[in-house]
């Protein structure tokens, strides 16, 4: 059965770049979809002249690139009978149509996966789009136990067989594509990536993303787990500083304070962070496992900074940080676990 092939672009306040777009996928037998999410009367010009060459949908306000792409994704799960293939386009021309032709043709062979058009950042890149996809890629590496080199490519393809899930995805903004991918992991799809050519035009100035709210918006998820730890660590900094002055014991207030921290840690994480769905027998042994083992390397270690001579409130926050890290990936890969999905790279 024929495969019918769409373009979906989201765009908001585009130049006229977006027209070129257009004529090239539709001279490669594709159907083009373009959103404008809001633009507003000073780019009716430009979207009318869209209408020649793609299907045209609007919206009255601006809503967020995550907004733009679901409309069409409804749209096009309402209009096109199966089976098509859906690649979904930036409007500001970085995305070259030989790369967009390439990862849409991995397709068929992937019914059931997503396909990531994977940059490389080679060349002259902006500093902040090259330090952001570092920090995005960690991040995501980290929360998702998935390796994907180009966490923030908007250039994406997929058949039809995932359109519906893809509507089920929370984010209206930037955050929708993350969210994608970590929906993806936690439904152990296979994420593929194929390298594609790096382009960014006039050092990147086209692009809407506001470094500090879509950004927050992105790591939202992985806040909650700091904001918890950090919740954890002030109940049982105070615990163990109040305890300390009225005992003077230094392993007696270590060992109260880890106790009370570690309730207040596992309800957090469970509840907000994680939003784990293991029975609570389960996961409380575990986590009381956890606590145990992570409270005796964290004594030992507490001891062994004081007899160097470290100040005991000093050696207290330095073993902190240094079994932060320890507890997190437990947490995350064992007790409140998400299993793992194949990733593939082309």
């Amino acid at each position: 059965m024929h495969q019918t092939n769409i373009a979906l672009i989201p765009a908001f306040e585009p130049d006229r770049i977006l027209l070129e777009i257009a004529e090239e996928l539709k001279r490669m037998d594709l159907e083009v979809l373009v959103v404008d999410d809001g633009s507003g009367p000073g780019f009716s010009e430009i979207f009318e002249e869209m209408e020649k060459e793609a299907v045209v949908l609007r919206h009255d306000s601006n809503r967020g690139k995550g907004a733009a792409l679901k409309t069409g994704l409804k749209y096009i799960r309402d209009r096109y009978t199966e089976p098509y293939a859906v690649v979904t386009v930036d409007a500001d021309g970085q995305h070259r149509t030989a790369d967009v032709m390439r990862i849409l043709l991995a397709v068929p062979a992937a019914e059931d996966s997503l396909i990531l058009g994977s940059r490389r950042f080679t060349g002259k890149v902006p500093l902040r789009s090259r330090l952001g996809n570092v920090l995005t890629r960690l991040v995501y590496r980290a929360a998702a136990g998935v390796r994907v080199y180009d966490t923030q490519t908007g250039l994406r393809a997929f058949s039809h067989k995932l359109v519906d899930r893809l509507l089920e995805i929370g984010g209206d903004r930037y955050e929708y594509e993350m969210n994608v991918l970590m929906a993806l992991a936690k439904d152990r799809r296979t994420i593929r990536e194929i390298p594609i050519e790096t382009i960014y035009l006039d050092g990147n100035t086209s692009s809407h993303f506001d470094v500090l709210r879509d950004s927050f918006r992105i790591y939202r998820e992985i806040l909650k787990f700091s904001v918890s730890s950090f919740a954890g660590f002030l109940t049982d900094f105070a615990m163990y500083c109040f305890l300390l002055a009225l005992t003077g014991n230094l392993v007696l207030s270590n060992i109260a304070a880890r106790l009370v921290s570690a309730a207040v840690n596992y309800t957090l994480n469970r509840k907000f962070v994680f939003q784990s769905g293991a029975p609570v027998g389960r996961s409380v042994t575990q986590y009381a496992a956890l606590a145990a083992a992570i409270l005796a390397g964290n004594t030992i270690f507490l001891k062994g900074l004081s007899s160097l001579g470290w100040n005991s409130y000093a050696a207290k926050i330095m073993t902190e940080i240094i079994f932060f890290a320890l507890s997190w990936v437990m947490q995350k890969h064992v007790i409140f676990r998400r299993k793992e999905v194949y990733y593939e790279k082309a």
